[in-house]
């Protein structure tokens, strides 16, 4: 009698790069943002935690205008904006709405899926919750600084890609951004609803459902 074989488990869908249009306003785009996986140099993982911000807005970079800081969130879309926080930690950005707008969205949460052993040694920690909870640990985590300050957003050493399944929707939770005092109650921190990787709770603004059809 034959010897029967153990079936293989069924293959992981590739990622394929994410559909996005960065020519959106901030507040659209950033809950696009949310299940897309994030990569720098091959590292990175799924964006769980974003915050939206534009040049109306009183709590932006770019409220005051142009400076050398915050050049490249003047655009074009689709650049990254980098700058450092508290002169401490570097924060990624991506740029977005119409060159001139002044608007982009923080990236602020990461679930680590790819190069995580790159990611602990650049954190010097373990735990997988706290390699990329929050603006300055996922820089860290993923290597990024100032040298990736106006790069393109669709090119290396930057991937963006989207969610297996492409347009399915993800369960989002929305709230009022964080370590701001200007506009404090503008509702444009969108996160994944339940995510252990968050930064921080979402609190109960409330949940709602998105989808990634243009």
């Amino acid at each position: 009698m034959p010897t029967s074989r153990p079936s293989s488990p069924p293959a992981t869908p590739a990622l394929q790069p994410a559909a996005l249009d960065f020519t959106r306003p901030a507040h659209e785009l950033a809950p696009l943002l949310v299940g897309v996986t994030l990569l720098v140099d091959g590292v990175g993982g799924r964006i769980v935690e974003v915050e939206a911000y534009d040049g109306s807005d009183p709590a932006s970079h770019s409220f005051n205008g142009p400076t050398a800081r915050n050049a490249a969130m003047f655009g074009p879309p689709g650049r990254a904006y980098v700058y450092r926080s508290y002169g401490v930690h570097w924060c990624l950005n991506l740029v977005c709405a119409s060159e001139g707008d002044g608007a982009a969205v923080l990236i602020r949460a990461l679930q680590p899926t790819h190069g995580l052993e790159a990611m602990r040694a650049r954190r010097g920690l373990q735990d997988e919750r706290l390699l990329c909870a929050g603006p300055g640990r996922l820089s860290q985590a993923l290597g990024i600084d100032l040298r990736l300050n106006h790069l393109p957003l669709d090119a290396p050493p930057f991937a963006l890609l989207a969610p297996p399944g492409g347009a399915a929707p993800a369960a989002l939770a929305t709230g009022p951004r964080i370590g701001i005092s200007k506009a404090a109650d503008v509702p444009w921190r969108f996160g994944e609803a339940g995510s252990p990787y968050l930064s921080r709770p979402m609190g109960s603004i409330g949940t709602r459902r998105i989808s990634r059809r243009p």
